[in-house]
């Protein structure tokens, strides 16, 4: 009897997309987006133990907007890691597994994400916001 020729493990080619894999792929790009963002926090800190003038040229840098940009975008990016952690953390203790819940908690973890970097964004960023 000759074996079926099949992959040894399922691999992207097996299975079909989905929006809860589209979050997973998503959460993991956050995360590493997150950690480029903080060599801008480490040049932040070394602006500041540097001393005045080294901080307030930072500061200048930092009030562009292709900066500011960026400062946006790290700001959606730990949103939105943040509000699916917590989802991670709810399933770790075996809430949402089944199929509708885990759908409805990414929609969930989606709007939540978006509102919240909304709001922090114009907190932040908005013109004549002070650092």
């Amino acid at each position: 009897m000759a074996m079926a020729r099949r992959p040894l493990s399922p691999h992207w080619q097996i299975y079909r997309f989905a929006y809860t894999m589209a979050l997973s792929i998503l959460h993991r790009a956050t995360g590493l987006v997150l950690s480029l963002g903080l060599l801008l926090l480490v040049a932040w800190l070394a602006s500041a133990a540097t001393g005045p003038d080294c901080y307030a040229a930072f500061l200048q840098f930092a009030a562009s907007w292709p900066v500011k940009v960026v400062l946006a975008g790290g700001i959606a990016a730990f949103c939105y890691h943040l509000a699916n952690g917590i989802r991670h953390l709810l399933w770790d203790l075996g809430m949402g597994l089944e199929r509708a819940e885990a759908r409805r908690s990414g929609r969930i973890v989606v709007v939540a994400s978006l509102l919240l970097a909304a709001l922090l964004v114009w907190i932040f960023l908005r013109p004549g916001a002070t650092p």
